[in-house]
């Protein structure tokens, strides 16, 4: 099992920006994807960006490209989200995942492990 914690939430502005962490523990596993998905009060769960194991190829939602940055520290067992420029529609909680063998990287039921979430407020 790996355990994934979400960290670096919070309320800004408009405008303004926050970095997003994800911390893998417990037993953690090589070659994996990694994404971030964010679910507001009311609405479905939707995708916001993944990278690969290897960081090379990073994919990301519309709403969010040129704004928000995924990476990933394999050393370290961690992935970020740099989130600029942003709005109140950015306002969710924030959630980490991981999986093996990703095909579809904008699909939720294609990461087995998931974080509990972080807040994200973001106010005009």
């Amino acid at each position: 099992q790996v355990q994934l914690v979400e960290s670096g939430g919070g309320l800004v502005q408009t405008g303004g920006s926050l970095r997003l962490s994800c911390a893998a523990s417990g037993r953690t596993f090589s070659g994996s994807a990694m994404a971030w998905f964010r679910q507001a009060p009311g609405k479905e769960r939707e995708f916001v960006a993944a990278i690969t194991w290897s960081g090379g190829s990073t994919y990301s939602a519309d709403s969010v490209k040129g704004r928000f940055i995924i990476s990933r520290d394999n050393a370290k067992n961690t992935v970020y989200l740099q989130m600029n420029s942003l709005t109140p529609e950015d306002t969710a909680e924030y959630y980490c995942a991981a999986g093996r063998g990703v095909k579809d990287y904008y699909t939720s039921y294609e990461y087995a492990y998931w974080g509990l979430g972080t807040q994200v407020t973001v106010f005009s």
